[in-house]
């Protein structure tokens, strides 16, 4: 056979297609992020497809590398450099980006630009309120910020700058921008700070009060006094107030009741008049809410604050051109300091009496000026609203047994036979219409002609179920009656009916009102159909007297 032929060179057409050292290039082109493949040095194998491998028997492909060059450059990093120069277009960016960030956030809830330098000028509460303040005090610019955005203005005159940079700006060519805008706030916020200062005063000097004239409170004390003498078998004085916080854990080994529910039971019994205590001292309430350490705090930096509006105040009024904002500014403050000395001896002169108050309830003096005014008013606020639950709980325990005692006392009995029912009863009898002749002898006659149709004999004929429930008799003679009432005839049914109605609602007070008997069973009674069937005995006829009685016609 013939010789095989030599072996292709090596893969020009993959290095031409893939090494960019082939092509020289002037611009960056886009890469293709492929992984090479590495071809062995040794002998080709061969196989059934073909000696080697795909890519050495390729021929070499000729590619318009500017065509190329020009589709797929590289713009990746000369975009952001434009934008840039858009940016530049658009305005001078100095600030961190950062700080640039937070200030276009605060702008966004803040007046125009020009709005915000003329209510500043005239502390205009009404362009910008107590918040915008304090946003624009975090926005003051440094003199390191100030000095970079006057560089780049220069720089760049014809190019404006962001809107960080000229809100900066702005602020910069406010004089005294910083003493304006915190003597400003002083004055926007000394108002709700006194009244922080002043009403938790009041409080405390309106509770020392209600808790020293409260009745309630000292039989409380009086009564718990009373039992621990007695379970202490001591002679004791009184006990220092903060053991109130224990009397509701403190329990009987009976019933396993608090000392607070004997307590109060006591108290209930021995003083009725006695109130829940917790609705008396509201101002004890309120005061336990306050922290009077941080209040003496706040008072301090009130003064401190006031102090310093005065030196912003200088600062102003040296560049200052209009008399009248001066003038009133002065007034403001020259008030404030004299209010917030008033409040400072208004404060002493509280606390002092708040320590007079502690030894008078029995404090020692040692410990009367460690304890806070905030704990002590914690413990009482706290034993008056326990107090007043448990009381609640004891009286509406009281109110069960009373109605339980008036439910055992009627037990067994009529309702006929009650004290409200015979009240009920007299007052009925008494409002009704006063008997007279006339009415009795009417009432007589009444009697009279029902007696005589009761008596009347009827034919013993069959009779509807309709009639038998006629008239109300003694069981002995309820069958005989029944019988006797036997009739096909509906008017004297009716007839009969009228009179007991008139009867019953015209002479209401000649029943007597015999206890209801029990219903009888009837069982072993025989059936009425049965009985009259049998007939009546010659003893039932006489007893109703039917022999005897005249006929008659209906």
């Amino acid at each position: 056979p013939p010789p095989p032929p030599p072996p292709p060179p090596p893969a020009h057409g993959s290095r031409l297609l893939g090494a960019e050292s082939g092509f020289p290039k002037k611009r960056k082109t886009v890469k293709l992020f492929w992984k090479e493949l590495k071809q062995s040095e040794g002998p080709f194998k061969s196989c059934k497809f073909g000696r080697g491998t795909v890519w050495a028997s390729l021929d070499q492909v000729k590619v318009d590398t500017s065509k190329l060059e020009h589709l797929f450059e590289s713009r990746a990093k000369e975009l952001p450099t434009k934008k840039g120069a858009d940016g530049k277009r658009q305005g001078v960016i100095v600030l961190d980006p950062k700080r640039s960030n937070a200030i276009n956030i605060g702008l966004t809830v803040l007046p125009a630009l020009h709005i915000i330098k003329n209510a500043i000028l005239n502390f205009d509460e009404y362009a910008i309120n107590k918040e915008g303040i304090e946003k624009i005090l975090s926005m003051v610019p440094t003199d390191e910020e100030k000095q970079k955005i006057q560089e780049a203005q220069l720089a760049n005159p014809d190019v404006p700058l962001g809107t960080a940079e000229q809100f900066l700006l702005t602020l910069s060519s406010i004089n005294g921008l910083t003493a304006r805008l915190q003597l400003w706030a002083f004055k926007l916020d000394y108002e709700v700070m006194e009244k922080e200062i002043a009403e938790p005063l009041f409080d405390l000097k309106l509770g020392m009060e209600q808790v020293a004239k409260n009745k309630t409170f000292k039989c409380l004390l009086a009564t718990l006094l009373a039992i621990g003498n007695f379970l202490n078998s001591s002679s004791a004085k009184g006990f220092e107030l903060g053991y109130l916080e224990k009397v509701s854990e403190v329990k009987d080994t009976i019933q396993r009741q608090s000392l607070l529910y004997h307590t109060c039971n006591l108290v209930v019994e021995n003083f009725p008049d006695t109130t829940d205590v917790y609705s008396e001292i509201a101002a004890i309430t309120r005061s336990a809410k306050v922290d009077f350490d941080q209040l003496s705090e706040n008072l301090v930096q009130l003064e401190r604050k006031c102090k310093a509006s005065w030196d912003h105040l200088k600062v102003i009024a040296k560049h200052e051109t209009k008399p009248v904002l001066k003038n009133k500014m002065t007034e403001f403050l020259k008030e404030s300091t004299e209010r917030i000395i008033i409040l400072k001896v208004v404060h002493r002169r509280i606390i002092n009496r708040f320590h007079s108050f502690l030894l008078y309830l029995g404090h020692p003096s040692n410990s009367a000026r460690d304890l806070k005014v905030t704990r002590f008013c914690k413990i009482i606020s706290e034993f008056a609203l326990e107090y007043r639950t448990t009381r609640e709980r004891v009286l509406q325990q009281k109110q069960k047994r009373a109605a339980y005692r008036e439910r055992n006392k009627t037990r067994g009995k009529m309702i006929t036979e009650t004290a409200k029912f015979s009240t009920a009863a007299g007052s009925t009898a008494s409002s009704s219409t006063p008997d007279t002749p006339n009415h009795q002898i009417q009432a007589q006659e009444e009697h009279e002609n029902m007696k005589n149709i009761l008596s009347t004999p009827e034919p013993q004929t069959r009779r509807s179920r309709g009639n038998r429930s006629i008239g109300t008799v003694s069981p002995t003679n309820t069958l005989a009656l029944k019988d006797e009432m036997a009739s096909p005839a509906d008017d004297a049914t009716d007839e009969i009916m009228d009179r007991l109605v008139k009867s019953v609602t015209q002479t209401p007070n000649e029943r007597p009102s015999t206890p209801k008997e029990r219903k009888r069973s009837r069982a072993n009674r025989k059936s009425l159909r049965r009985t009259l069937k049998s007939g009546l005995t010659p003893d039932v006829v006489q007893a109703l007297g039917l022999s005897k009685a005249p006929e008659v016609k209906i």
